[in-house]
């Protein structure tokens, strides 16, 4: 199913201000909340949605590629974040973002205080990594395996972060809430300033025994092979997002995202331009005389191009659809060929001889265009 137009999802128009874009937001996501629309899966898409939505058009960059591209953009998540790969905005995102806007159970069913319990689940962080990649495998697409260092579930807990029958219980801070709540007294009324306890860093619960594996975060530093399908067309600055490869979140909290950014190695051969490759071939001066038909390398293998007769250093062939394949869209780019005639720089006795007999050719030769030859012109160009 297509997506909705995220300021349709919002209501508001394409040149809402930010505050106009947060103000919808705060509207449709109390009304759809899952804590106020218990069991209504319908409500819960639509939570996930406006959520979504905020999340790329409260954000400046994101928001500038999304009115250029749409859905289809760099990063812009769901089914085609970063340019295809994985990812979705999923409820735990939506209720995480939220809470961090600074929005509380008081908002979702009126009034300031009735504490709630923060999620204790915490997302973990997400890792960046770099990916090189050749233009060979650039222009067929290719699938690697990296070995990632990261924070893993603990074994000997299973996450949890408490020893073998440990319990928990509520902080005697917060009372299990997570929050405290500050009131203050100001000339524009009462205003309500909330924090994460520091007593149980916003979790409502304190472990009794920590594990001694972990340190009671349900965690502990290990690493992963991860499979990263990369398709064809990919470039510098492009990035793949795997959904839940990042750190594992503190006791049990959902992991983060790994980043996959595309670094292009420097080709010995072929300069990259756009979905075009150029190169550079170097052939003797009888062969551009004479015309010739040569092999020359591709990113896909090796291919015949046929030189025509009389053909001019600096000429540039085209050879179609042998160049990168489009990441957005069908069709291929092209293989770019630069003639330039080579000069040798060293003779033998020999070769001097019969270069010397050439040069009495009239051919060999530039032409004279009419009564005036090109030096000429050159020279009457410069006024000399």
């Amino acid at each position: 199913m297509a997506k909705r137009d995220f300021y349709e999802v919002l209501g508001v128009d394409r040149n809402a201000t930010a505050d106009e874009i947060k103000k919808a937001y705060r509207k449709l996501a109390i009304k759809y909340h899952p804590d106020k629309n218990a069991g209504d899966k319908e409500a819960e898409a639509k939570f996930k949605e406006v959520a979504e939505a905020y999340a790329i058009l409260s954000d400046d960059q994101k928001r500038q590629k999304y009115d250029r591209f749409g859905h289809d953009g760099p990063g812009m998540g769901g089914g085609f974040e970063g340019f295809g790969m994985g990812g979705g905005f999923d409820i735990s995102d939506a209720l995480r973002q939220f809470m961090e806007q600074g929005f509380g159970f008081g908002d979702i069913f009126g009034g300031g205080g009735g504490g709630r319990r923060r999620s204790s689940s915490r997302k973990g962080s997400d890792l960046q990594v770099k990916l090189k990649l050749t233009l060979e495998e650039i222009a067929t697409g290719v699938t690697k395996k990296i070995k990632v260092k990261k924070k893993i579930s603990c074994s000997e807990c299973n996450g949890t972060g408490s020893a073998k029958y440990s319990r928990t219980t509520s902080c005697p801070v917060c009372h299990g809430s997570g929050e405290l709540r500050q009131v203050s007294q100001s000339l524009f009324g009462q205003m309500i300033n909330v924090t994460a306890c520091h007593r149980c860093h916003g979790e409502g619960q304190i472990i009794e025994n920590p594990c001694r594996a972990c340190g009671g975060e349900g965690r502990v530093t290990g690493s992963k092979t991860i499979e990263i399908n990369v398709p064809a067309g990919v470039a510098n600055g492009n990035y793949i997002p795997l959904h839940g490869e990042g750190n594992m979140g503190l006791r049990g909290g959902p992991a983060g995202d790994l980043i996959v950014h595309i670094e292009e190695v420097k080709h010995k051969i072929f300069e990259r331009r756009g979905e075009n490759v150029l190169m550079v071939l170097p052939i003797s001066f009888p062969k551009a005389a004479l015309g010739a038909t040569v092999e020359i390398p591709t990113l896909t293998g090796k291919a015949k191009l046929n030189i025509a007769p009389g053909t001019q250093s600096g000429t540039l062939l085209r050879m179609r659809g042998k160049g990168i394949p489009r990441l957005r869209g069908a069709g291929m780019g092209d293989q770019l060929i630069q003639i330039q005639v080579y000069v040798p720089t060293r003779l033998s006795a020999v070769e001097k001889q019969k270069l010397h007999e050439l040069d009495e050719f009239e051919n060999m030769h530039p032409k004279k265009d009419g009564h005036h030859s090109i030096f000429e012109k050159f020279k009457e160009a410069l006024n000399l």
